[in-house]
């Protein structure tokens, strides 16, 4: 499968030729391929939030470079607008970037910001609320009128609204309730579904890694320390450990019980797989019918 995003050999340094000078990423090399759903994981300061915001030209480089669809972000500097349309990237707590007098409007404001007609804007509007879960009778409302799990939802469908390459969510429900935040990505998982668009997600819950996420890119001390099938990944959970991460509750579990001697994988990473798991271990062993 083609890549919609290559990272080669970048490395960033905070501060370079200061005394203080600090590199946050070193080094690293990795494709995310086009349509995938890639989690981005790894301790606090492993460089997670400094690498996305290479994806759209928000950073530069220090040394290496970075393509997306082939194409050398930095060969130009004067076209990088155009990548930032191409990749969409939703910070931490984005309700607090909304600012306009309606929610219509503010979702509108990218495409806007892309020289579209009035038509095209409010279909591109309608569309991003309807992707995530925001009724029409909302977009006439103040956005600062809105629930949190509202104004969250309405920032996430501005940036959906000008229909990028790539998605790009930083911690989307950081801060939501349970209710809230299983909302808000299982409507990113339905849009990554429906349209295709490839969605990277960071997040420090293993739950919502294993549960999204095809791939998982796991990053230590600014350096690419694992990238792999998410079971591939999970079932590596004594290395996710030693790096100072936690890994889902039922791999703990598994873990456990493997430790205790019995005979069972230990790349369970989601309930249903543990589920499924359990079930076909009863069936080898004839007790299937007891499950």
């Amino acid at each position: 499968m083609a890549s919609v995003i290559k990272v080669e050999h970048l490395t960033y340094i905070y501060g370079e030729g200061m005394p203080d000078a600090t590199t946050a990423l070193d080094d690293i090399s990795f494709e995310i391929e086009k349509g995938e759903f890639l989690g981005v994981i790894g301790p606090t300061g492993c460089g997670k939030s400094t690498l996305i915001t290479h994806f759209n030209g928000l950073n530069r480089p220090t040394r290496g470079k970075l393509y997306i669809d082939g194409e050398d972000i930095w060969a130009d500097p004067k076209k990088i607008r155009q990548y930032r349309f191409k990749v969409g990237l939703v910070f931490q707590y984005p309700e607090y970037q909304l600012f306009e007098e309606t929610v219509r409007k503010d979702i509108g404001f990218g495409p806007r910001n892309m020289g579209l007609s009035d038509e095209e804007v409010d279909q591109r509007v309608v569309e991003a609320a309807r992707f995530c879960g925001l009724d029409e009778a909302v977009l006439e409302r103040s956005p600062f009128e809105l629930s949190g799990g509202q104004k969250r939802r309405a920032a996430i469908a501005g940036v959906i609204a000008m229909r990028p390459e790539v998605l790009v969510l930083d911690e989307p429900a950081a801060g939501l309730d349970p209710e809230g935040r299983e909302m808000i990505l299982s409507q990113v998982k339905r849009y990554h579904r429906e349209t295709g668009t490839t969605v990277v997600l960071v997040s420090h819950s293993m739950e919502d890694i294993a549960k999204y996420a095809d791939r998982v890119l796991v990053l230590q001390a600014g350096k690419v320390a694992m990238l792999d099938t998410t079971a591939n990944i999970f079932a590596r959970a004594e290395e996710l450990v030693s790096y100072g991460l936690s890994v889902p509750e039922v791999t703990k579990i598994f873990l456990q019980l493997r430790e205790m001697g019995l005979e069972i994988p230990v790349d369970v990473y989601t309930v249903k797989y543990a589920r499924d798991t359990i079930l076909n271990a009863l069936a080898r062993q004839g007790g299937g019918d007891r499950a």
